[in-house]
């Protein structure tokens, strides 16, 4: 992929050493719209694939780094139909967001974290039919979250090793998506159900700042045992995020907020105070309940991104 070899070689790339990681930065190339990776944890670039013209480079404590290993599926897409049949009020909106707030589980990134940690530990199938239940808005997602922990049970240790082999895919656009929004001015919030110990890694590759997520937290016993999660999360209940952005527009001053989600409880996040477009995505997973409550329903990011573009 010669654009992919152009990137690469006009990346500037710095490797460093923290404690017994490796990070890599990538500062990016305008020419060729390359985006920013921060302090990438070198557990998750041993096997990384991504469907955007991005490389992962290993890097080696302290030094240059060269290319190791790089598995790149270029993006294909390029249709913006979609983007012109964006309804009026939604385009209003985008014309002047000063901030989007995007779910993370089968939205930011095409993976259930929580399906996913469950089928490692081996209980996959009775989580998945909560999961369902919770995004469908079948129960509260406080019920389900403590349901679903309690089978679990899932220890630092264990968290750990999940994270050590199943690193995140990560949905096509969300790169493309945050680099415009960087260079526009636009913040971008993780607004999730997830837990931090999951996403912020996630986070912080993608160059997102850790006080820009708001996810529920797994809390440890003294051994790193599970010993259940913090209920002051917003997002440890229904209604939760709404509730966050709610606090956002009240302690940053944010005028305009788009939020992008999969499930009901992104679609509370629409309300007074709170969200002022909600855009449903259905691109991992196809919600009805959810589509007919959306200003906007895509199951394609890059028809927000030329949106976006086009507001």
């Amino acid at each position: 992929n010669k654009k992919l070899i152009s990137v690469v070689q006009h990346s500037i790339m710095r490797a460093s050493r923290v404690g017994s990681r490796a990070f890599v930065e990538f500062q990016p190339c305008q020419q060729h719209r390359a985006t920013v990776l921060r302090a990438t944890p070198l557990g998750f670039c041993r096997h990384w694939t991504y469907r955007t013209p991005i490389a992962l480079i290993r890097a080696h404590g302290g030094h240059r780094t060269s290319m190791q290993s790089i598995h790149v599926t270029p993006a294909q897409h390029t249709s913006v139909s979609a983007a012109s049949g964006v309804p009026p009020e939604v385009a209003t909106v985008f014309k002047t967001a000063d901030a989007i707030c995007f779910d993370v589980d089968s939205t930011f990134c095409e993976d259930e974290s929580i399906d996913e940690l469950a089928a490692f530990i081996g209980v996959g199938e009775a989580i998945a039919t909560m999961t369902a239940q919770a995004m469908g808005g079948v129960v509260t997602f406080q019920e389900s979250l403590a349901a679903r922990l309690g089978i679990m049970s899932p220890s630092a240790q264990i968290v750990e090793e999940f994270l050590s082999s199943h690193p995140p895919r990560i949905s096509p656009g969300i790169p493309e998506i945050i680099a415009y929004c960087q260079s526009q001015g636009i913040q971008v919030f993780l607004v999730s159900g997830g837990f931090h110990q999951i996403i912020d890694p996630i986070a912080a590759m993608l160059g997102i700042p850790s006080n820009h997520v708001f996810a529920n937290r797994i809390l440890y016993n003294a051994a790193g045992s599970y010993a259940g999660f913090d209920p002051t999360c917003f997002t440890s209940r229904s209604g939760g995020k709404r509730e966050a952005v709610q606090h956002l527009r009240a302690t940053r001053g944010l005028q305009r907020v788009v939020m992008v989600g999969d499930g009901a409880t992104d679609a509370e996040a629409k309300a007074p105070g709170g969200a002022d477009v909600f855009v449903g995505y259905g691109g991992v997973v196809r919600r009805p309940a959810v589509e007919a409550r959306a200003d906007w329903y895509i199951t394609d990011l890059r028809d927000l991104l030329a949106a976006l573009q086009r507001a």
